[in-house]
């Protein structure tokens, strides 16, 4: 399977606001991330929970746009607009850049984010 292929997949998922289930699917156990919030997580339980903490803090979903994504080898870059209404009354407007390094079996192994405002 090519990582082109994974990584369209796991960009529906998440364009779908299935967050959670791309995290499921698509990390190795050992996946670290990483964002421009100073936020990390080290392996895939770890990202699940953090992921299913914010879906469930979530009150409203604007949009969620995913406009590109280009992949090098083992290496891809995804670009989304995600627009929330939370649960505390906030509002949660990104636009970034998620890059992912890849494993031989198509899994993600290191994902960081990138503010592309």
């Amino acid at each position: 399977m090519s990582i082109k292929q994974q990584a369209t997949k796991m960009d529906a998922l998440v364009a779908q606001g299935a967050i959670v289930d791309a995290v499921k699917q698509f990390f190795a156990d050992k996946a670290t991330t990483s964002d421009y919030g100073n936020g990390a997580t080290t392996g895939k339980p770890e990202m699940v929970a953090k992921m299913e903490g914010f879906a469930g803090a979530i009150a409203k979903v604007n949009g969620i746009t995913h406009h590109h994504t280009l992949v090098d080898e083992h290496v891809s870059a995804s670009e989304f607009t995600f627009d929330f209404d939370m649960k505390d009354g906030s509002k949660i407007y990104w636009h970034e850049i998620i890059r992912r390094i890849w494993n031989e079996e198509g899994m993600v192994i290191q994902e960081e984010y990138f503010n592309a405002q």
